[in-house]
């Protein structure tokens, strides 16, 4: 994503009071895997672009997403941050959104969920990759539906669908990776815009003598 800088030509750039005026765009960005880094780094961007955006009155944090995935406990930390703060985000992938990055993309808000028109999403249920006693797996395995029941809900309900709809599908359709073009994403809901938005700001010299 980017944003554009619509200047009057007749403003001098090099004005420090100029700049100090300026108010230009925030959005947060997410380029790579889940981990603790980096929902760290994440629930620390948001919460600087929120007060900024607060003060400019920016009234939505752009969400760009570039991801294939990761820690499932990273990305719950991330969803309490976007749950909490007090402006509408939207979310935009660029690339790909894969695995947790699927479920980041669906929190965007109603009428903002945007995918690039090359981009790929993927879905699936959650893995634990844990090995060892019977009863640990068992343990394991018990954690693993949780997590899926509690975000592929979390995921439909934000996207208007009953809370099992993914889930359903993955069944339905016997897979481990379910994955969707920009088309797929429009007709399942999940993206509600084909294209990469861009953010314009418009600087302006007006003259008036009446």
């Amino acid at each position: 994503m980017r944003y554009i800088l619509d200047l009057d030509k007749r403003l001098r750039t090099n004005s420090k009071e100029l700049m100090d005026l300026w108010k230009l765009p925030v959005f947060v960005d997410f380029h790579g895997a889940f981990s603790e880094e980096t929902s760290i780094k994440f629930r620390k961007d948001l919460e600087a672009a929120e007060d900024a955006a607060i003060r400019n009155d920016q009234p939505i944090i752009p969400i760009t997403i570039d991801s294939y995935g990761g820690s499932v406990y990273a990305l719950l930390g991330m969803i309490d941050a976007i749950q909490h703060c007090s402006l509408p985000v939207a979310t935009i992938v660029e690339s790909k959104a894969m695995s947790c990055g699927a479920i980041l993309f669906a929190l965007g808000a109603p009428g903002h969920r945007y995918v690039g028109p090359n981009a790929t999403v993927m879905i699936h249920t959650v893995s634990s990759g844990d090995f060892g006693k019977v009863d640990e797996l068992k343990s394991s395995t018990e954690e693993a539906n949780r997590l899926n029941e509690k975000l592929f809900a979390l995921m439909a309900k934000n996207c208007g669908l009953r809370e099992d709809y993914f889930l359903e599908q993955l069944k339905e359709r016997r897979m481990s990776d379910w994955y969707l073009d920009a088309n797929d994403c429009i007709k399942h809901k999940l993206a509600t815009k084909i294209h990469v938005p861009s953010i314009t700001v418009g600087i302006k010299y007006e003259f008036k003598f009446e």
